[in-house]
């Protein structure tokens, strides 16, 4: 790996913005193509943060530290990925359910997926059934996010919706958050279930390339 290249990764792995903002445009600069960067720095960055997070080497805190130095990163390569015509790894529509404010989970699944090449549409908070209708016009994925036991039932709400509209075929709705179980995305008839960000990732990749 170049050394430009390995003082990103270590970078976002660390999540020092300041080091990734300045390598990234040294990278640039010294000719380092923009696919490069991004494969070989970033995503294989969030990667082995992903991996540290699974064995428990790292907390939700580090994984935030590390997702927003990957997102500043990320930033500013994008225009240049864009004048190569860099392919995006899906798109997935995140959004908290009706009734629920909370976003902390999902932005950090949010930045995970950018960290992983997902292009992200953020439907924010206490989203609407007909909100994530709409969404599933140009998403691959959808994702649910709900922190309250009052306000579980709206994911089931919004597939509903999805069903009534014709597009439940069409998207892949996975869900996540602190009282969701297994059981409960199985019983609601979700595609998927993520215990935290790391699997969000997983479960988005395997589901967009067995779709």
């Amino acid at each position: 790996m170049d050394n430009i290249v390995q003082k990103i990764f270590q970078g976002i792995v660390d999540g020092q913005q300041d080091v990734v903002a300045q390598a990234v445009d040294a990278a640039l600069e010294s000719g380092v193509p923009a696919r490069t960067i991004l494969d070989e720095g970033m995503l294989a960055a969030m990667a082995e943060v992903g991996r540290q997070f699974e064995d428990g080497e790292c907390y939700v805190p580090e994984m935030m530290v590390s997702a927003r130095a990957m997102k500043l990163g990320l930033a500013r390569l994008q225009p240049r990925l864009k004048q190569t015509d860099s392919q995006s790894a899906g798109t997935v529509a995140l959004g908290t359910v009706k009734g629920d404010l909370h976003d902390m989970g999902k932005n950090l699944v949010g930045m995970m997926l950018e960290g992983a090449g997902f292009k992200v549409k953020d439907l924010g908070v206490d989203v609407s059934p007909e909100t994530f209708v709409a969404a599933a016009d140009d998403a691959d994925v959808i994702g649910l996010s709900a922190l309250l036991t009052t306000t579980m039932g709206h994911m089931k709400d919004a597939l509903n919706a999805l069903d009534a509209a014709g597009k439940r075929p069409k998207v892949k709705v996975i869900v996540g958050g602190a009282p969701v179980t297994e059981d409960f995305a199985r019983g609601i008839g979700a595609d998927g279930y993520a215990a935290d960000a790391s699997r969000a990732v997983a479960l988005a990749k395997s589901l967009i390339s067995s779709s």
